[in-house]
């Protein structure tokens, strides 16, 4: 079936900029809307930002102006710019997708095993 893999985290000093990746893989025929997710310790999973694959994008007031998702359809690729991180950012990020394997089956979601990211001086 379908795999998502995270990469690109790790730690990071505040104000400093990371970008995650997050690449789709397997029976493929389509994907929907892909989306950037994260969790804090003992926190619930609180939405970033979400992008559809004509490019329309979502984020979540507290993404704006410092996050940018962005994707490459022909890679099966959604990516997270991040800038002027903060202590606050810290959690696991998970990318998630909306993927057909084929044109006769239902849209199904997908999600990543996650990648950390730690702000911290």
């Amino acid at each position: 079936q379908v795999q998502l893999m995270e990469s690109g985290g790790g730690l990071v000093q505040p104000g400093g900029s990371l970008r995650l990746s997050c690449a789709a893989s397997g029976s493929i025929f389509s994907i929907l809307a892909m989306g950037w997710y994260r969790q804090a310790p003992g926190k619930q999973r609180d939405l970033i930002a979400t992008i559809s694959s004509d490019g329309r994008t979502n984020y979540a007031e507290s993404a704006k102006d410092r996050f940018t998702i962005s994707r490459d359809n022909a890679k099966n690729t959604v990516s997270l710019q991040m800038s002027s991180l903060r202590p606050e950012d810290t959690a696991v990020y998970y990318c998630s997708a909306e993927i057909q394997v084929s044109a006769r089956t239902v849209p199904y979601d997908y999600w990543g095993q996650g990648t950390q990211v730690t702000v911290s001086s």
